[in-house]
Parts: C-alpha cells; structure tokens; sequence
C-alpha cells in the first residue's frame, strides 16, 4: 500500500494514499487499517466445499458401511503422537487442516457403523444429520425470538407434539436442553421448587433436610443433581427394585415413611421408563399412586424409554405417564437424532418453569420490545446460551412422520427379540433376563467354563470374558458391545438395538464374532 502522509482525528490515525482512490482515507486504530474483512470468503467456501467432501466419505459413507471397520482403535500415546494436539503461534496450511479433519474421523469410533452396540444411540439418521449442519452454519442461540424466530417456533411445535403424545390433555411446558442430566437436574429443581419457593432467594436456609426418592436401577444424574443443587447424596433414599429391575412400590412406601419419621420431608420420586442396563420400566402408574397420597412430585427418567410412546404396540410400556408431573425424553436416543436432543417435559400451565430459573437478564428479555416476548423462552433454562437442538427432531418427523418413526421402534424392538432368540439356541450363551425392551444382555461361556457348577468358581471367571472379548473385539475393529456387572452378577454383555442399518445378519455375526473372538479362554 502506497502511504504518505498520516493525519489524526478524535484519537482515530488515518492514513492517506496519493493513490487515485475515491475515498482513500483509511482508518487505523490499534495498527489496524479497517478497511474492510480480513477474510477471503471465496477462500472459506472452498474450503468448506474440500472439507464436507471428506466428511461425506468418510464420515457418512465408509462409517455406515459394514465392511469398514467400527474402531481403528489406538491407545492413548500412540493417538497423542498420531494426531499431533500440540498448539502453535503460526497457522497450518488448509491442506494439513483438511488432514487433520480427515483424521479425526478415521480415529473415532463409528457410532453409525451397523456393528456398534455399545451405546443407547447408534445408527446415520440423515435428516437430523442436515438439521445439525444447518444449525452449525446458522450459528444462533435459542435465548429470544429476535435472534432465533425459527428455531423458536420449531421447538414449541415439537414441544407440543411430545406432550400430546404423553397424554397431557390440557397442555404443558418445557425446553429442550443439553442431555438426559440436565434434565434430570431440571426436574429435582423444580419439585423442590414447587415443594419451598423461597429456596431460589433464601438458598438452602429456607428449606428443611428434603429427600428425593429413586430406585437402584436409577440413573446416576439424579445422585449428581442432589450434589449439584446442594440436596446432598445422602438424602437421595433407594428404593429395591424387584429381580427385572422395576421399583418395587410397597418398598417405596416404606422408603416415604422411613423419611418422614426422621423428621425429614420426601419431595420427589424419580422413576425409569427404561434402565441403562436392563431396560427396565417402573410401574408408574403405581408409583402415581403413592405420590399422590403423599403429594410427591413424580419425574420420569423416560431418556431411553419414551420412544415407546411412538408404538401403539409397546406404549403400555410407559402406563400411567400422563399422570406424572414431569418427564425426561431423549430423541436422540432410540429416535436416532443427532447428539444432543433432548427434551424436559412439564405438566404445568403456570410457568412454574419460567418462575423458578428466571433471572431476568435485562439486556436479553426486555418488556418493551416491538413483538410478543412470550416467545423469549430463554429464561426458562438455567443456560443462556442454547442450541436449537429441537431442530434435529422437527425436520426428522417431518420427512419421516409418525408412522415412520413408530416403524422403527416397533422393528427395533423385532430385531431384540430375534437376537434374544438366537442367544437362547446357541450353546455357550446364555440370557440374564428375556429383554423388556432393546436391551439384550447375556453371558458367552467359552468351553473351558461349561462344564463347571454354578457357584463362587464358575462366577470368578466368568467375570474376566467379557473384558478380554471387548479388548479384542475393539484392537480387530470387527464391532462394539458393552459389558457390565450388575448387583452380585459376573460381568455380562449388554447389546443396544436401534439403527434401521442393522439387519438379522448383524446381529448373527456379532454373536459370531463373540464366540470367535473368546472360545479359546
């Protein structure tokens, strides 16, 4: 740039150029001339066009193709020393950035590949795939229509849909928000601030020693949210559940009882429609009983159970869901939407929602603005900034429709039942329990165990199999299957059926493959 001669005005340099230039003085402040972007958008498209060619390869093609493997799995030193974490002063080159896009994916694990059960998701959901992207490229935050009029309207339509299909027939609330946690979270805040309203402004002061009630086969966010909110672990009262995992109501009601005569006060029961690890569901319309002889808030835990209410052959799973006060529903989970989706569901028509996480942020929710801040939905979360996941989901049922989505529960739970089956045929395997729901977990027994008693002996090491499989099952990248303990069980398989990629041969070949990759121990 020709520059020669340098003026100030109000604190601001400016340069001018003895070029023929119409309008040549260029504004400097901080050595900055501000003369326009600094990045070349032409650029940044050709690279995002580069970048989503080897996303589409890689990530969508050869990660959904059954003859690719699952894993390149590695360990931690070697993954560090492959992909090179160190950040620098200077910038790379787009070609090694489209590099390192490209090793990223080949190293993780492909969640979309029709052999992994590892998890409660799986599978490609395209549709919910373009709402992430759109969302990424959008780059906006569900904290006021003004910035989100889209997005907003969506999530109250899918909102709405989910509560329809719990059963609330006079409406209700909620929010979508960043995993099945957080939504346990919200739910144990809000009893509890439905139970004493002055613990938002007094804290725990105002309120005296509260208990929350869940069942042992509950998920670990409701003891993190009782240390979270300040409850404390300790005032979190299991509940036995029976053999297949379900709470056992009499037992709750002892568990009430028990509360009170400790001079203690019982706010809140927690429920699961579908266990982690069995897939168990509560009877929630007896647990409805009891909270309403003692008037308990009654959540739902429904993150992995809710898809049921798309089936009118398994919704019975769920009875009694529309007299509870709240529930926690993961699409992302047996739906398939992409990660994260999920939505927290209120039986309520006064806000309390609203009442109990508002802060009235000023410079956000303004009462005066020119259109119906009812649509400033923000304040009813405990974040500021949201992702409008609800989108993932909207634009799902809208190419699927409900009929669709039913259909893949339904052959889901098909696909659980036949592997259940198989199990039951071959010699070496053997079921913990006939599955309730996706979840199928069993045992493999090599031949050197087969012939030993039940007993301390047989249990012992039967319990190092399932390790020594999944380590090898992920170093040959053939497939991912879970494995726990659970109460006084040796260590077991637990395969999770979801993806419409998976068919009977998949699930014959991993049960194949576990016999393969174990028979020699």
């Amino acid at each position: 740039m020709d520059l020669s001669m340098e003026t100030h005005l109000e604190g601001v340099k400016f340069y001018e150029s003895q070029s023929n230039v119409a309008d040549s003085r260029l504004p400097v402040i901080n050595n900055f001339v501000l003369n326009g972007p600094t990045v070349d958008v032409h650029a940044a498209e050709e690279f995002v066009h580069q970048a989503m060619e080897i996303i589409m390869d890689e990530a969508v093609r050869k990660s959904t193709d059954v003859k690719e493997k699952v894993c390149e799995w590695r360990s931690p030193e070697q993954l560090k020393e492959l992909l090179d974490l160190e950040l620098r002063d200077e910038g790379e080159p787009e070609a090694k950035i489209l590099q390192r896009c490209s090793e990223a994916i080949r190293y993780s694990i492909k969640t979309g590949h029709p052999h992994f059960f590892n998890q409660l998701y799986a599978g490609m959901e395209p549709y919910s795939m373009v709402a992430s992207f759109i969302i990424e490229a959008t780059k906006t935050s569900l904290y006021t229509y003004e910035v989100a009029p889209v997005f907003t309207l969506m999530e109250e339509a899918v909102l709405r849909k989910m509560i329809e299909m719990v059963g609330w027939k006079e409406g209700g609330d909620g929010i979508f928000n960043p995993g099945g946690s957080m939504s346990n979270m919200y739910a144990v805040n809000l009893a509890r601030y439905r139970y004493c309203r002055d613990i938002k402004m007094n804290g725990l002061f105002a309120a005296p020693r509260m208990v929350i009630l869940t069942s042992q086969e509950c998920h670990y966010s409701i003891s993190k949210a009782a240390a979270l909110l300040g409850i404390g672990t300790k005032n979190v009262y299991v509940v036995p559940s029976d053999k297949r995992g379900k709470m056992i109501p009499s037992a709750l009601e002892d568990q009430i009882k028990r509360a009170k005569s400790e001079g203690a006060v019982p706010f809140m029961v927690n429920a699961t429609a579908g266990t982690t690890v069995l897939g168990a569901f509560d009877p929630i319309d007896e647990i409805a009983d009891i909270c309403e002889k003692y008037d308990l808030w009654l959540h739902v835990d429904a993150c992995w159970g809710g898809a049921a209410l798309m089936s009118n052959k398994h919704k019975h799973l769920l009875n009694g869901i529309h007299r509870v006060n709240s529930m926690a529903w993961n699409p992302h989970k047996m739906m398939m939407a992409s990660l994260q989706c999920s939505a927290f569901l209120v039986r309520d028509k006064t806000s309390l929602l609203q009442h109990c996480h508002s802060a009235q942020a000023s410079y956000l929710f303004q009462q005066d603005k020119f259109y119906d801040v009812s649509y400033d939905t923000g304040d009813k979360s405990v974040q500021c900034s949201r992702k409008p996941d609800a989108f993932k989901f909207w634009l799902m049922w809208k190419a699927l429709g409900t009929t669709e989505m039913e259909q893949r529960v339904d052959r889901a739970l098909a696909l659980a039942r036949y592997l259940a089956q198989e199990i039951n045929k071959r010699e070496g395997f053997q079921l913990l329990m006939e599955p309730e729901f996706a979840n199928v977990c069993f045992w493999y027994i090599p031949p050197s165990l087969r012939n030993l008693p039940a007993g301390p002996e047989l249990w012992e090491k039967l319990h190092t199999v399932a390790p020594v499989v999944k380590e090898r099952m992920m170093k040959k990248g053939s497939m991912m299957v879970g494995y726990q303990t659970h109460r006084d069980k040796p260590n077991f398989f637990r395969m999770v059926v979801i993806s419409p990629q998976v068919s009977r041969e998949d699930l014959d070949f991993a049960l194949d493959e576990i016999q393969h990759l174990g028979k020699d121990l």
